[in-house]
C-alpha cells in the first residue's frame, strides 16, 4: 500500500489512521480534518493477480447446467431439428471468398473496399448499424482506413502467439492498439472469427444485448448466469470467446452449420419455460 497523502492538501504529514475496513482499506484523517479511504480492496487486488488459467477455470462449464435444463434444451432441439433449415446458398460462397481475403496473403493485397463491404454486409450474420465505422472510413479515405482495418484483422487472427486470442480481441475492443480501426468492434471482430473459423464460432455477434446475446441465451436456455462484462478481469474479449465455446459445446451436433445452431439458440431463448 502506497504512502498516504491528503487528497486535498497533498501533504503526507500529521496523518492519522482512524480504522481499517473489512476489505483491507484504511480510513485516514489529515490534520486539516479531511477523511478518506486509502488503498485498494484486498479482493480487488486478488482478482487483479488471477492468472488467465485461473479465470478460465472459474468460467461456467456444461457440467454446471441443471439436468432438467439440459432435458428441456434437448426437447427443444429435437422439435427444432424436425424442420429442415432454408439457408441462403450465397452464404457459403460469400464466406469462402472472405476466408481467402482474410488469409495472410489476401489481407496484404486485397482491395480496401472489400473490407468496407464486409463491415456493411449481413450475409450469414448481421453486425448491426456501422455508422461509427463508416464515418471514420469516409474521413480517413480508402487507403488509410483500409490499412487500419487490415492491421486490425491481421492482429486479431495472426497476432503474437504468446498473446491469447481472447486478449488480442480485448486489445482491439479497448482501443489499446494505435492501429485499431475506429468502429471495427465486437460485432465485426466476432464476424471475422465466424468467417475464418466457421466450425467453432456461432454467428451470435454480441456477448450481451437486450435483443439476445450469448449471455442472455445462456441464461434463458440453460439457466447459466455468465459474468457481467464489467466484472474485474472478466474482460469482454475473454467472455466473448469462452461463452461461444460453452454454447457451442452445449448445443451439440446435428445442425447443418453454426448459423443453424445460432438460429436454434435464438429460437429456444424465446420458448416458454426459460429464464429471462
Amino acid at each position: 500500500m502506497g504512502l498516504a497523502m491528503c487528497p486535498l492538501c497533498s501533504d503526507d504529514e500529521d496523518i492519522e489512521l482512524l480504522r481499517t475496513l473489512d476489505d483491507g482499506r484504511r480510513v485516514m484523517k489529515h490534520r486539516c480534518g479531511y477523511e478518506w479511504e486509502h488503498g485498494e480492496p484486498a479482493l480487488a487486488k486478488k482478482e487483479q493477480h488471477r492468472s488467465f488459467g485461473d479465470l478460465k477455470a472459474r468460467f461456467p462449464t456444461p457440467d454446471d447446467v441443471d439436468s432438467a435444463r439440459l432435458e428441456r434444451a434437448a426437447r427443444l432441439k429435437a422439435k427444432y431439428l424436425a424442420t429442415q433449415p432454408d439457408f441462403d446458398a450465397q452464404v457459403a460462397a460469400y464466406w469462402s471468398k472472405y476466408q481467402e481475403i482474410f488469409s495472410p496473403d489476401g489481407l496484404g493485397s486485397c482491395d480496401p473496399r472489400l473490407l468496407k463491404d464486409f463491415a456493411n454486409s449481413d450475409v450469414g450474420a448481421h453486425p448491426g448499424n456501422q455508422a461509427t465505422f463508416n464515418s471514420a472510413w469516409n474521413a480517413m479515405g480508402d487507403a488509410e482506413a483500409g490499412e487500419s482495418t487490415r492491421k486490425t484483422i491481421e492482429y486479431l487472427l495472426y497476432g503474437p502467439d504468446d498473446v491469447p486470442l481472447e486478449d488480442r480481441l480485448q486489445h482491439l475492443l479497448a482501443g489499446t492498439k494505435p492501429f485499431a480501426m475506429t468502429g471495427f468492434k465486437e460485432a465485426l471482430l466476432t464476424r471475422v472469427l465466424c468467417v475464418v473459423q466457421p466450425e467453432r464460432f456461432l454467428s451470435i455477434l454480441k456477448y450481451t444485448t437486450a435483443a439476445g446475446g450469448k449471455r442472455e441465451i445462456a441464461r434463458a436456455v440453460y439457466g447459466l448466469e455468465l459474468p457481467a462484462p464489467e466484472s474485474v478481469n472478466w474482460t469482454l474479449g475473454r467472455l466473448i470467446l469462452w461463452s461461444n465455446d460453452l454454447l457451442h459445446t452445449l448445443v451439440g451436433e446435428g445442425f447443418a452449420n453454426q448459423q443453424h445452431s445460432a438460429a436454434f439458440l435464438w429460437w429456444a431463448k424465446d420458448q416458454p419455460g426459460g429464464f429471462q
